[in-house]
């Protein structure tokens, strides 16, 4: 990062905050080295971090009308989500206060009636009653990695919890943070269809349906291709990638 200068810093009880630029794209960093945003500021809602692309895949198997987003950082997913899902209704559940503001003011997250933003301890907000949500997207990580509670068996069972009964989790996982075997059985408690894609960077991404999708490669392919021009990156690349555990 040492071609991007900073925009602004600051300082809470978890850590340190800092935006950064380089003319083409603005990043949210919470410790050296680390991108836990990433704008392009030409296109600011077309998703860049492969793995928050990998994420979009669940669109093929859920057409939702309510969202819940665990960890806001900059606000890419729900901004990407509020503009190509019609009529969704998101909320978005952040520990730290400063990182809303942040969103608000250099990510340009969207002010929208649809959309509610939760200063909240994601765990937290799990164990009270809420909506039941079609999809619930993690993507709770600190300035050492991913929150391990993710991983949880507790954690797992409350998110599947306030699913839809035919509704699905999409889990942004950490390379070398997670043990595979084990949160595949987790998930197996409260998921029957269960996918993966290995990114191809740290990241992994796990996909977990209360009920099986019998669609084929095909009808699958279509979706995929029809969602690509509209999200504004090829979806297909990532289903090409998709494995059914």
């Amino acid at each position: 990062m040492s071609d991007h200068h900073l925009v602004f810093y600051t300082k809470d009880v978890f850590g340190t905050i800092k935006v950064l630029e380089d003319g083409k794209y603005r990043l949210l960093s919470f410790a050296e080295g680390d991108e836990q945003s990433r704008i392009q500021l030409a296109t600011p809602t077309i998703l860049q971090h492969e793995y928050t692309q990998a994420m979009m895949l669940v669109l093929l198997f859920s057409h939702p009308k309510r969202l819940t987003v665990l960890g806001v950082g900059g606000g890419c997913l729900i901004n990407c989500l509020h503009q190509h899902v019609s009529g969704v209704h998101i909320t978005g559940v952040e520990l730290r206060a400063d990182v809303i503001d942040i969103a608000y003011r250099y990510f340009n997250l969207a002010r929208s009636k649809r959309i509610q933003i939760l200063e909240q301890d994601a765990t937290s907000y799990l164990t009270n009653k809420q909506k039941k949500a079609d999809i619930i997207f993690t993507d709770l990580y600190h300035a050492t990695g991913m929150e391990e509670a993710v991983l949880k068996t507790d954690f797992l069972t409350d998110c599947a919890s306030q699913l839809k009964e035919n509704g699905w989790l999409v889990l942004n996982c950490w390379e070398g943070q997670y043990h595979y075997d084990d949160l595949i059985t987790r998930l197996q408690a409260h998921f029957v269809d269960i996918r993966y894609v290995n990114t191809g960077t740290a990241n992994h991404v796990f996909l977990a349906g209360k009920i099986s999708d019998d669609q084929n490669a095909k009808q699958l392919k279509q979706k995929a291709q029809k969602l690509s021009s509209s999200l504004g990156f090829p979806l297909t690349k990532w289903l090409n990638r998709l494995v059914v555990l």
